[in-house]
């Protein structure tokens, strides 16, 4: 594969939210890639108070590096936008409605997509409400906030009472915050590139779920594919994700979280619009699995083959 080694890039990363490390260790690996390519390239850490680099005209592409609130939650997409800079990713209101899980939850429920029941913890609930409400949905449940990535917040709380317990605290660390019934079954992901799916990777951690030490710090954390062979079955998982980066108008690159129950249903948890590129993450696995180096995978990203 030829690139076009013309343009120059800028990659964004850091920010300011809980997912600031992450962020930087994405940040570096796309650079590392980008260079691999031999495309020019440069890297900023980006925040609120300083985004002096979006006025720097030699840049033809910014390629967003960023996880969490400011970087993914169309906030620096919008300012994008209004600044007429290309960059890569989904456009601010696919952002920020893939970031928030309640609106996110309310159109792929449009799109006829498998989900979670959930309750949403509001300012004023109390626990006897709470668990007067889950009491009608399931014993065991996912806690976590509406608008934070990488299983920052999440915890698995059987019993009502401690579930909606555990949703205020969650509501008083993070604001607001979901109930969501907990299905068992096979952690899966699909990763999506310009509109096509990846192979589906499943992940099998070593720990409770698949939260934060899982996702970047545990190497215990298997990463398996081919391990759904019924075609029927990995074409109905492969519409349901594009199903999702379809309803909410997502672009470029993006990443579809189910479970997957032992009857074949794959529910669907949440999509991430700027899925990681560390050491860990799932995306780049995938488009590896699918003969993909990671520079090729940058460049598809960015336009450049």
């Amino acid at each position: 594969m030829s690139f076009d080694n013309s343009i120059k890039v800028c990659v964004l990363m850091g920010g300011v939210g809980a997912e600031r490390e992450v962020s930087l260790d994405s940040g570096a690996n796309i650079v590392a890639a980008i260079r691999g390519a031999g495309i020019e390239v440069v890297e900023f850490d980006i925040t609120p108070d300083d985004m002096s680099i979006l006025d720097d005209t030699s840049i033809d592409v910014f390629f967003l590096g960023l996880h969490g609130k400011f970087g993914e939650d169309g906030q620096l997409q919008q300012i994008l936008e209004d600044k007429k800079l290309v960059y890569t990713g989904s456009g601010p209101k696919a952002s920020a409605d893939a970031f928030d899980k309640v609106i996110s939850k309310e159109i792929f429920a449009k799109a006829d997509i498998d989900l979670p029941l959930h309750v949403l913890v509001c300012d004023g609930d109390s626990a006897d409400e709470l668990a007067g409400k889950l009491d009608k949905i399931s014993d065991k449940f996912v806690v976590k906030p509406v608008k934070q990535g990488s299983s920052v917040g999440v915890e698995i709380i059987e019993g009502c009472v401690a579930a909606a317990e555990a949703g205020l605290e969650c509501f008083g660390e993070f604001g607001d915050c979901m109930i969501e019934e907990f299905i068992d079954g096979r952690e899966i992901t699909v990763g999506i590139l310009n509109g096509t799916t990846l192979p589906i990777t499943e992940i099998v951690s070593k720990t409770k779920f698949y939260d934060y030490q899982a996702k970047y710090l545990d190497d215990a954390t298997e990463y398996l594919f081919d391990t759904i062979t019924d075609g029927e079955l990995i074409e109905k998982i492969n519409r349901s994700a594009l199903a999702c980066y379809n309803s909410l108008g997502c672009r470029h690159q993006s990443r579809v979280d189910m479970i997957l129950t032992e009857d074949g249903v794959p529910y669907v948890l949440e999509i991430n619009t700027l899925p990681g590129f560390t050491g860990h993450s799932l995306l780049p696995m995938a488009a590896k699995r699918a003969g993909m180096s990671g520079s090729e995978l940058c460049c598809e990203i960015i336009g450049c083959k």
